[in-house]
């Protein structure tokens, strides 16, 4: 299975200030006697920072960009590695606030940049309240609304329907004495996308020698945000 994490900095203007995926190739494997496996991609050039399980033989890798190796058994992390100045997001967050006469009025809308072409779910937006926040009233239009008894605001959205955009609303009441919020929050982002990999990363082919019969071979591929942070 390939595991993608993606990093994402998005600043007030929506530029998009840092994205990149932190992705490993984890290995399940139930193989008889001592098989030997060679895992080839169709463009290994986009990968940085590599590391290897134990197992893997580096020649291999260093000559011709090959993950030659003997698959202890079970499961484990045959390689991480990461793939840098990815240009762009699967979901939007759209934060506007503005602050006068003693409240900070908020609107938060979400919705698909980047069609993935696979379900993207388990979608969160949570932010920590301001300090000096007497009250708060958050609203949405799909998914849930919860303060924590850390005033952290946690939007759970699941999936983003077809019929409308996600949108969160509301006022915060500032306390007594203060006109103006000057420091607005930052927005978290999480989700996970099951069956894409966002890093653009291809698996070439796989071989097995050394079985007594023709293995099953499958590749299953999940990103899901690492630290995505949206600045309002």
């Amino acid at each position: 299975m390939l595991t993608f994490l993606l990093v994402d900095r998005i600043c007030r203007e929506g530029v998009l200030v840092k994205c990149e995926a932190c992705g490993e190739i984890e290995v399940n494997s139930s193989l008889p006697g001592l098989p030997e496996l060679t895992l080839s991609f169709a463009n290994p050039t986009i990968i940085n920072d590599v590391r290897f399980h134990p197992c893997v033989r580096f020649r291999p890798w260093e000559s011709n960009q090959i993950l030659s190796f003997v698959p202890p058994d079970g499961q484990f992390k045959l390689m991480s590695y990461r793939v840098k100045k990815l240009k762009t997001t699967p979901i939007y967050v759209k934060p506007q606030l503005s602050s006068d006469s003693g409240n900070c009025r908020v609107h938060v809308m979400v919705g698909i940049r980047n069609d993935p072409g696979k379900p993207i779910d388990s979608i969160i937006v949570q932010f920590q309240l301001p300090p000096l926040i007497a009250s708060a009233d958050l609203t949405a239009n799909h998914g849930t609304v919860d303060i924590l008894a850390d005033q952290t605001c946690v939007w759970t959205i699941g999936h983003i329907p077809k019929d409308k955009a996600p949108s969160l609303s509301g006022n915060l009441r500032l306390e007594e004495g203060l006109a103006h919020l000057h420091a607005f929050p930052i927005f978290q982002v999480k989700f996970r996308i099951m069956g894409a990999a966002l890093s653009g990363l291809q698996i070439d082919k796989l071989d097995v020698k050394n079985t007594p019969s023709a293995p099953y071979k499958g590749f299953r591929a999940q990103t899901q945000a690492g630290r995505y942070e949206v600045r309002s």
